[in-house]
């Protein structure tokens, strides 16, 4: 049986402005934001830059945990998101080249 993988991911865009979400295709998604596929608040801020996720083969477990995040305070997102990649580096850097 294939297992199947559920991913909580943070964007980014240059200054900051950080927006969660819930996919199974991490690639996908990202793809996504990057292309303005997606209409609204990420597509209007240029909020496409990965800098955190997290996997889960479970999707109730993946969604407990966006909506944690969510209502986290913005500078435990950032803490959380510096304590794995220190400088905010695109994770997604080199993926669709």
């Amino acid at each position: 049986m294939q297992e199947r993988w559920y991913y909580v991911y943070i964007v980014a865009n240059a200054t900051k402005l950080l927006y969660i979400g819930i996919t199974r295709s991490l690639r996908k998604r990202i793809w996504e934001h990057k292309s303005k596929m997606l209409p609204g608040y990420t597509s209007h801020w240029h909020v496409c830059r990965l800098v955190y996720f997290e996997k889960f083969s479970d999707v109730r477990s993946a969604i407990d945990r966006e909506k944690q995040l969510k209502r986290c305070r913005r500078e435990k997102k950032i803490w959380l998101i510096e304590s794995m990649n220190r400088n905010c580096h695109d994770l997604s850097e080199g993926w669709y080249e």
